[in-house]
């Protein structure tokens, strides 16, 4: 539903009223295209927010008829910014992409962000070297169900630093941990 976008937006301008921040901003919002109710009345130009069945593995944001939809569009409009929806194929790449770059790993919401931060910055709606906020509010050890189909299976070792440095070695072609 992006209910914490319109709060992220009055606490910016709260810190340009105070003179705490300066410049402009803007306000994107991402929606799994499984459920987009909010990311398809932007796209359609209206304020009308037409429910919708939720159908993605991105069940935390699965929101068929957003309470605070209406104030998201506002936050978005008003600010210039833009929104767009993922499938939940590009949701799983998002959340590999954040695990492999960052080592973050988020449950499917923080996937949707993440994938549509970068199909934004492919249409060119955010300049490649922009600075920017990805919201990324989940672990993703609470939904693995989404994901297991996507990962390999961890690995288990005990709790000991040899074991750790051995495993180590082996996926890194003989390389000790501490060479690196």
């Amino acid at each position: 539903g992006g209910t914490i976008l319109p709060k992220v937006a009055k606490a910016f301008h709260e810190l340009l009223d105070l003179g705490l921040a300066d410049g402009d901003f803007k306000i994107y919002t991402a929606q799994a295209a499984g459920c987009a109710p909010v990311v398809q009345a932007l796209h359609k130009g209206t304020e009308l927010i037409a429910p919708v069945k939720p159908a993605t593995i991105a069940k935390s944001i699965a929101i068929g008829n957003p309470a605070d939809g209406f104030y998201v569009l506002k936050a978005v409009r008003e600010s210039g910014g833009w929104g767009e929806a993922v499938t939940d194929e590009e949701i799983v790449e998002g959340i590999r992409l954040l695990a492999r770059t960052e080592g973050i790993f988020t449950e499917p919401a923080g996937g949707t962000t993440v994938a549509v931060t970068k199909k934004l910055i492919e249409q060119g709606r955010i300049p490649r070297d922009e600075s920017i906020v990805v919201c990324v509010t989940g672990n993703g050890y609470k939904t693995l169900e989404a994901v297991l189909d996507s990962v390999a299976q961890p690995f288990r070792i005990a709790a000991r630093l040899a074991d750790f440095d051995a495993l180590y070695a082996r996926l890194n072609g003989g390389q000790e941990a501490n060479a690196v």
